[in-house]
């Protein structure tokens, strides 16, 4: 991952920390159901694996992830179960 994917995700999070909205004016953001660290991304008839790394701001843990291919941020809440 490169250090402008790390850049993006670091302010995506600190905004969905902040303020709970999942929202960015240079990216796409996608919630994903909590507990989830992979999601299948589909670009037309073709689809990826995007795995999400653990992320911990705030006393909160969040999976998170950047694709590039898309222009979206992937995020998943961490929840106890």
């Amino acid at each position: 991952m490169s250090m402008e994917d790390k850049k993006i995700i670091s302010r995506v999070l600190e905004h969905y920390v902040l303020t709970g909205n999942g929202t960015d004016d240079q990216v796409k953001v996608t919630c994903l159901p909590a507990n989830k660290t992979s999601y299948i991304e589909q670009t037309g008839e073709d689809g990826r694996i995007i795995l999400l790394e653990e992320y911990k701001l705030a006393d909160k843990v969040i999976w998170a992830s950047y694709s590039a291919r898309s222009g979206t941020v992937y995020l998943s809440p961490k929840i106890k179960t």
